[in-house]
């Protein structure tokens, strides 16, 4: 039911969009260019600077907030764009959890060019969520020329990249049981301390299906997870458990685990 209300309040502050404007100074948003790889793929970014005490959403936003959404489609030269998630807090506030940025977030994305070697007109609408006291939705207009050739707060965005989930996790165990409201998975995985305190994200694959907030622990160098999939509209239902993927998330790094089969 939280978690229902919580999107029902997401909905109806996209269907208002202009309520956000007379907050649109709380987070001010720039192109990072980046570079060039090989490739041909461009290293870019979004830089969102939040006004002190507010925060944006992490790609899974949590019990409450508004994930990013990038609509890009009317960019030229440019087929494809990839985000690099860098490692959010997670943050607790009269019993709703979020999974967040604070003061200044730095995305990262891989801009894929039809045409490698000539420039990029890089025009797209993006749609987060900012909070302090209250929460409001917020459209930023993006509208930049990257040059083949430019370059641009590369250092910025290589260490917003070393802060990215990676895949350090080992001896993987996932095992399933029935639950009051849906299915409990426990998860006991090798992973080296991330720094306390230790959370942990969990995405189903399927917008239906819902995970309880995890509760993580430490037996060892084992990490330890164990949450509930509730569906939303009650009954039985199948866990596509290679769909899963599990965020660790700590002071110092995270483990992303992709699949629990």
């Amino acid at each position: 039911m939280k978690k229902l209300i919580a999107l029902s309040a997401a909905l109806l502050a996209f269907a208002l969009p202009a309520l956000a404007n007379q907050y649109a100074s709380k987070a001010q948003t720039r192109i990072l260019h980046g570079w060039t790889e090989p490739d041909g793929t461009r290293m870019a970014a979004i830089e969102i600077s939040l006004a002190d005490g507010w925060h944006t959403y992490w790609r899974a936003p949590g019990d409450a907030g508004i994930p990013p959404q990038l609509s890009w489609q009317a960019s030229r030269n440019l087929s494809a764009v990839t985000f690099s998630w860098p490692r959010p807090m997670v943050y607790d506030q009269n019993g709703m959890r979020a999974i967040i940025y604070k003061n200044r977030l730095v995305l990262p994305m891989a801009l894929s060019p039809q045409n490698a070697g000539k420039p990029i007109r890089f025009k797209a609408t993006l749609d987060i969520g900012i909070c302090k006291d209250i929460c409001v939705p917020l459209q930023v207009n993006l509208n930049e020329i990257i040059s083949p050739d430019s370059t641009n707060a590369t250092s910025d965005i290589k260490q917003a990249l070393a802060t990215v989930p990676h895949k350090a996790a080992e001896n993987i165990r996932c095992t399933t049981s029935a639950g009051t409201r849906g299915i409990i998975l426990t998860v006991l995985a090798d992973v080296p301390r991330l720094g306390s305190p230790e959370n942990a994200a969990v995405e189903t694959g399927d917008p239906l299906v819902w995970a309880t907030d995890p509760k993580v622990s430490r037996i060892g160098r084992s990490l330890k997870l164990e949450t509930e999939f509730v569906h939303a509209l009650g009954g039985a239902f199948a866990l596509n458990r290679s769909a899963l993927r599990l965020t660790l998330i700590g002071s110092r790094e995270a483990v992303d685990i992709q699949g629990c089969d």
